[in-house]
């Protein structure tokens, strides 16, 4: 047993051992805070655009804050109740939103710090959130009410959706104290220093004219705030201008593509060049599962082949439901492998996940052709492009 044992571990090394495996030398790296874990719940839009305004302070005054994702939660959700039931449950309700919907909270409702006192949430920790009992007994009310065949309704209905949110988020305070002080959420929001009026949504499409702003037509961006539309190459732009300059980019876009691995990588695999290879296992790229596609590109690491991405083709996935909105992360960095390829360094919050803890590199060509839109600073922009923007 002891010399099965021993071999057994020998052979596990052995196997973890490949020699493609990016090595990673940092070629920028702007300051965040730390990895978070948003659990069984779909609040990516949450956990990252709250570490975006994290990480704006932490530019802007040096200070380190950890804010509260359940009081955005909570606000959040009684407003998306609202509007499914005025338009009679014509629109979805869910888990999902965007990244304007913290930014939103912070402007109109505030916000409260994780480690407040007097804050009687009913999770402490922030990251343990379960929304599988939640939902499950939220969404039958908002439908009931939405969908009520009544000709008038009560507004009696607010103050049990509120209930439910207080009972799994915890109340909302009106009042707390933080580091000695007392505050009210919209007080403490205004000492973080920030201008909400400085943020600024950011997309790529040709469905509607450029250097123009519109609504990206996916279903959680519920409230319709307005992107700015800029050709691709712009829109890359603006994300390395930010980066060079210390900024983050709240990133939303499409992580359902097999080159976004769960180990910590993400590549726009150019799967024609896989099916090509003819004489090996590559060749069969079309008939493997997602799990071995992923497990395939691990494998092939710096030597993944990757599309070139266009604008015609990031219209094309659009419009055919390829490129989907499905996450949010957080890019904070540049960084290239041993060949010289360059990747952005993205915080994602599923917690000390994956190879690199939390941390995701993905390549420009993933960006570029996965981006659904992205939350910025309009003074991370290049000149040339604000001035065409009119910001």
């Amino acid at each position: 047993m002891a010399v099965i044992a021993t071999g057994a571990k020998a052979e596990e090394k052995k196997d973890s051992v490949n020699p493609n495996k990016p090595v990673f030398t940092v070629i920028k790296k702007n300051p965040i805070t730390s990895i978070k874990d948003q659990n069984r719940s779909g609040t990516c839009w949450d956990y990252s655009t709250l570490s975006f305004f994290e990480a704006e302070i932490l530019k802007k005054s040096g200070k380190t804050y950890d804010l509260s994702e359940a009081f955005v939660a909570n606000k959040t959700y009684m407003d998306r109740a609202i509007q499914v039931v005025r338009l009679h449950g014509d629109c979805q309700f869910s888990e999902g939103g965007s990244a304007y919907d913290p930014l939103y909270c912070l402007e109109h409702y505030g916000i409260v710090p994780q480690s407040a006192e007097d804050y009687p949430t009913t999770n402490p920790d922030d990251s343990l959130f379960n929304f599988n009992e939640f939902f499950s007994v939220m969404t039958p009310y908002v439908e009931a009410v939405a969908k009520n065949k009544a000709s008038r309704i009560s507004p009696n209905w607010k103050q049990g959706l509120q209930g439910i949110l207080d009972s799994y988020l915890g109340k909302a305070p009106e009042s707390f104290t933080y580091e000695g002080k007392t505050y009210t959420p919209k007080s403490f929001a205004e000492s973080l220093g920030l201008n909400w009026s400085d943020y600024v949504s950011i997309t790529s499409y040709t469905h509607h004219p450029f250097w123009t702003s519109f609504a990206v037509e996916v279903q959680d961006n519920w409230r319709n705030p307005q992107s700015y539309n800029v050709p691709m190459n712009d829109m890359m732009r603006i994300i390395d201008n930010a980066i060079d300059n210390g900024y983050t980019v709240a990133w939303g876009g499409d992580v359902s593509e097999p080159g976004f691995t769960r180990k910590g990588l993400a590549y726009m695999v150019d799967a024609k060049k896989i099916e090509d290879n003819k004489g090996s296992d590559m060749a069969h790229w079309l008939g493997l599962s997602n799990t071995e596609k992923r497990n395939l590109i691990d494998s092939l690491g710096v030597n993944v082949p990757e599309v070139t991405p266009t604008q015609k083709q990031r219209q094309e996935r659009f419009d055919d439901w390829e490129l989907t909105d499905d996450h949010g992360m957080l890019i904070y960095g540049v960084a290239k492998d041993q060949k010289g390829k360059e990747y952005y360094m993205v915080k994602n919050s599923w917690g000390d996940t994956g190879d690199y803890h939390g941390i995701w590199y993905m390549t420009k060509n993933f960006i570029a052709a996965n981006t659904m839109d992205f939350l910025v600073n309009k003074n991370a922009i290049p000149k040339d492009i604000r001035k065409k923007l009119g910001i």
